[in-house]
């Protein structure tokens, strides 16, 4: 009942209790879990709903976890006999292959039901048909092999139902564990948690940087989550792509936005596109080289053909020149004198292997100056000199 005696402004005037606080908080804290959408890691723009065909849900989206069918224009020969293997996609980045009963026409977006050991697990259809053949000679996998499993239905409704109570409880589950883990001592970090369809099994994934006795940890987990535990142990770069980040670049990582399959990178990588053998820049955020070191790779492996060792020196009349540096796409190289390193004399390939086949023969050029070409002096905006001038708006 209000107070009569109060006016509307001292209404306003009056703390809240603090019992109201906290329900705000609460509804608060709610809003934002209803916001969170623990199916993003399996390539959903949402929560599936049980009682609707969730048609767009796991299909046509910007995911990495959709696989392009460029055979889907290519019509199908009459009388040909549909290949009978499937593609699937579960949690991250993690695929497999299944075969499909004779009696059981699937399409991409569709969840079902798949062998799994044990019991069943509920997973995404990504591709189908005669694409899915080439899928398969690319990981050298037997079509014929008694090791694909099966397909064994599409999804019901209550393996909907048990797929989303599970998919819920992955997050709070690799909480949990971690607490236990660091109760028991192990040197290990659990950074994600994948429970099986039929909320039977949860595999948990760690990373450690020396071998782990987790037996003790198992069976505390078991205990705890009721469940069948798989610990299996994953890369810096598998963590990285499954934590997500921002890279230097200032762009979300690659690994973890449409980065599906990992190739090692080496250092020859950055040597080819000269750059600084810096590990503090060719590094990520998983502290091994960076994976866009592979992207320009092979069109630099291309340009550099044909180009001289730059441990050759020349020989001038004048003294011997050594490499200071190459412009690859210009085809540029430039040469300073043993006597005096600070001059850079610019030279086309062209020219420097000219005149190395002239040293072969004993023929010595009179000076590099004869050779050198004029490089044209970049603008403010090309070269990126000034960006970070405190008064490059003043002008405006």
């Amino acid at each position: 009942m209000e107070n009569p005696d109060l006016t509307p402004v001292d209404h306003l005037a009056t703390p809240v209790p603090e019992e109201v606080r906290e329900d705000e908080q609460i509804t608060e804290f709610r809003q934002e879990k209803l916001k969170y959408n623990p199916f993003l890691t399996r390539g959903c723009c949402e929560t599936p709903k049980v009682y609707h065909k969730n048609d767009g849900v796991f299909q046509h989206r910007c995911s990495k976890f959709d696989t392009f069918d460029w055979l889907s224009s290519i019509p199908e020969t009459p009388g040909q006999k549909i290949f009978d293997i499937v593609e699937v996609r579960f949690k991250n980045s993690r695929k497999d292959f299944f075969r499909v009963p004779a009696d059981m026409e699937l399409v991409c977006g569709e969840i079902i039901a798949v062998e799994a050991s044990p019991g069943h697990d509920i997973g995404i259809v990504t591709l189908t048909g005669e694409v899915v053949r080439f899928q398969l000679r690319k990981k050298n996998i037997n079509p014929a092999s008694e090791e694909i499993k099966k397909v064994y239905r599409k999804a019901r409704l209550t393996d909907i139902e048990k797929w989303i109570t599970a998919v819920e409880a992955e997050t709070s589950s690799m909480f949990r564990a971690r607490i236990i883990a660091d109760g028991l001592g192990l040197a290990m970090k659990i950074n994600d948690v994948e429970y099986q369809g039929d909320h039977t099994k949860a595999i948990f994934y760690y990373t450690a940087d020396d071998r782990v006795d987790f037996r003790e940890l198992i069976k505390l987990m078991a205990e705890e989550f009721k469940v069948r535990i798989e610990m299996r142990q994953i890369g810096a770069r598998q963590e990285a792509s499954r934590l997500g980040g921002i890279g230097s670049c200032g762009r979300e990582l690659c690994c973890s936005t449409w980065m599906s399959e990992f190739k090692s990178v080496t250092t020859n990588a950055a040597r080819v596109q000269q750059l600084s053998l810096n590990p503090q820049k060719l590094a990520g955020q998983c502290s091994k080289l960076k994976c866009c070191l592979n992207y320009e790779f092979d069109t630099y492996v291309d340009a550099v053909k044909g180009f001289p060792d730059t441990e050759v020196r020349l020989k001038t009349q004048r003294g011997e020149a050594f490499h200071q540096k190459t412009d690859i796409f210009q085809r540029l190289m430039w040469y300073s004198y043993i006597t005096s390193p600070g001059n850079f004399h610019a030279i086309s390939v062209d020219k420097v292997l000219e005149i190395i086949e002239d040293n072969k023969k004993g023929r010595l050029p009179e000076k590099l100056e004869d050779y050198s070409k004029p490089v044209e002096k970049k603008s403010e905006f090309e070269s990126g000199a000034g960006q970070d001038d405190l008064t490059r708006f003043d002008h405006l």
